[in-house]
């Protein structure tokens, strides 16, 4: 048997391309000088007559000269800054191209498409392998570049598994040097794919090696069998064209950030570009469509729970879920609304939403009092709006709050679904005197779920959250409806989208407190960490931390009471994923 090459793997990659619908070209039969060439010198990058006749076909209600004049914007961009150039890219061709021009002496504006989004058959798909680049004296020939309507948005480097010193590692590494010497290129990129012909993984052009994730599933239904090699579940998923357009599209971000040098005080604007993996992809398109229904003429207005565990980007992937959701003809310029249930967790994804804004085409507000959400919220459409469900209490202890809009076109998003949006069935509440504290009455009370729906009675609602809901929960299903999508602890380790979490139980002596009412003994658990990122705070209302325990560079160990009955070992690990290591979320005690 003849041993396995890269060339082997390359023909693989392609024929496999081909089966979707990509046509396939030799580099060098478009290359300068060839009797088809279709590249003027090795400098140029994009095919050009290729993007020119697509614009012609895509935009022909827009005169010729317009066309024209944003295919040179797209060939025009220069920065040293290669993120910034991909990032400029990226926003023309998801936003279409605009050329001004002057109409009855008013400013107007030609919208030029690149890509046809909404109809991939309107498209060009071509592979490319050898494609030779010549930059700044230097020669590079990736191994496949895909091109749709003659620009590349795909760079694909492929080693031998069969080569002990071809790597993965060694795959991103050639990555880099890409990125250094032909950073053109990347200009116009929209995802990376790494590969030795098994495994294959792919992430942003920004993205560290540890970003670079892996395409599980062909069809979003189940995942694909170890057997069968990473590279073909890849292309048969994620490159498949009609999910290649709407990840583009839909699914990455640019998230800006803010970081101030500890020296000089100076503030900078880091930017990061991010792909959603196969789990945030599949989930959110479960979850808009989910909404989509419930909030028809006929729907029930519960979109579902969406249970990703903690640290596998649960966040992000309300932000995907908000900016398809967003431009979704049916919704007609909807209006989001995030609830959370604690200040922290407030300020802590509005971050993430403001930072993503480029996506969700508008920037988020956060409701500041009731009277500022009450004005945020009686908008004809549109708008972003943050707020704990806090400020859905009634003012002056009242059993109704005032109807704020019956726009069938507002969606709520609750965080962490399962804790305090609950509450139909009315209680009776006592009344006490602001300063004695004496009792002077009594009042009837309901809990915030029938509070949000005095106010947003055609309201469409649906959760997140990064815990598992107990079997004997009836409040979320009934308030949220069933799972629209699960990934548990034990995919996301498997994944390495999170860390796994080692647990030592064993019983431990705890003296009565003065006033005798902490018990003689309760479990102890020791969860040991790799370091990791962890910006999720901890929970004291379910943990008080005994002591803390430093390891090495690569290691947290923690040590914590359990201070409730842990039903299952499953919903201690969400509990137990959401504690950080920051000193200041973690007292002694």
């Amino acid at each position: 048997m003849k041993p396995i090459t890269e060339g082997n793997i390359e023909t693989f990659a392609i024929e496999a391309l081909q089966s979707l619908g990509w046509e396939y070209l030799h580099g060098l039969s478009i290359a300068p000088g060839a009797e088809q060439a279709e590249r003027e010198n090795f400098e140029q990058i994009l095919l050009v007559d290729r993007l020119r006749k697509s614009v012609a076909i895509l935009n022909p209600n827009i005169p010729h000269d317009a066309q024209e004049q944003a295919i040179q914007k797209v060939l025009r961009i220069y920065s040293p800054e290669l993120l910034h150039n991909n990032e400029t890219f990226h926003q023309l061709m998801v936003e279409k191209v605009k050329v001004p021009y002057q109409q009855n002496g008013f400013e107007r504006s030609h919208e030029v498409a690149l890509i046809d989004f909404e109809n991939p058959s309107n498209n060009e798909f071509l592979c490319v392998n050898q494609y030779t680049i010549v930059e700044k004296n230097q020669n590079k020939r990736p191994d496949v570049l895909l091109f749709v309507n003659g620009i590349p948005l795909v760079v694909i480097e492929i080693k031998n598994a069969a080569d002990e010193n071809a790597t993965m590692r060694k795959a991103f590494d050639q990555i880099q040097t890409y990125k250094a010497t032909i950073p053109s290129l990347f200009t116009y990129n929209a995802i990376c794919v790494i590969s030795d012909g098994h495994e294959c993984k792919a992430g942003s052009v920004s993205a560290g090696y540890s970003r670079f994730m892996t395409w599980k599933t062909a069809d979003g239904k189940k995942e694909a069998s170890r057997f069968i090699p990473q590279l073909e579940i890849l292309l048969k998923g994620m490159l498949n064209p009609s999910i290649f357009l709407d990840l583009v599209r839909n699914f990455i971000v640019f998230e800006k950030s803010k970081k101030e040098d500890a020296k000089t005080g100076l503030i900078q604007i880091e930017t990061v570009k991010k792909l959603a993996a196969y789990h945030q992809y599949y989930a959110v398109n479960k979850a808009v469509q989910s909404s989509l229904i419930a909030s028809g003429i006929n729907g029930d207005k519960r979109g579902g729970v969406v249970w990703h565990t903690q640290g596998s980007g649960k966040s992000l992937s309300m932000v995907f879920y908000s900016g398809k959701l967003i431009t979704a003809p049916v919704m007609q310029n909807p209006t989001i609304l995030v609830i959370t249930d604690r200040n922290d967790l407030d300020d802590q994804l509005f971050d993430t939403f403001a930072a993503s804004k480029q996506l969700l085409r508008q920037v988020p507000v956060q409701a500041e009092n009731r009277e500022h959400l009450k004005e945020l919220l009686k908008v004809a459409s549109g708008g972003i709006v943050f707020a704990t469900i806090q400020k859905f209490l009634p003012d002056d202890q009242k059993s109704v709050y005032g109807q704020l809009s019956d726009r069938r076109n507002i969606v709520v998003i609750a965080d962490e679904a399962h804790r305090t949006q609950y509450g139909f069935e009315a209680s009776i509440r006592e009344v006490k005197d602001k300063e004695t504290k004496e009792k002077i009455g009594e009042r009837i009370a309901y809990g915030f779920a029938k509070y949000m729906r005095d106010a947003l009675p055609n309201a469409t609602y649906i959760g997140f959250t990064g815990t598992p809901i107990e079997g004997t929960d009836i409040n979320t299903p009934q308030v949220f409806g069933q799972y629209v999508d699960v990934y548990d602890i034990s995919q996301a380790v498997i994944d390495g989208a999170t860390v796994r979490i080692y647990y030592e139980s064993r019983l431990a002596k705890v003296n009565l407190d003065e006033e005798g009412n902490r018990p003689q003994s309760l479990a102890v658990h020791t969860a040991l960490y790799s370091k990791a990122n962890r910006r999720n705070k901890f929970d004291a209302r379910y943990f008080r931390p005994k002591r803390i325990l430093y390891g090495n560079s690569t290691s947290r160990q923690v040590e914590f009471l359990w201070l409730i009955e842990p039903s299952t070992l499953q919903y201690g690990f969400g509990l137990v994923n959401s504690l950080s290591f920051r000193n200041s979320y973690l007292p002694q005690s």
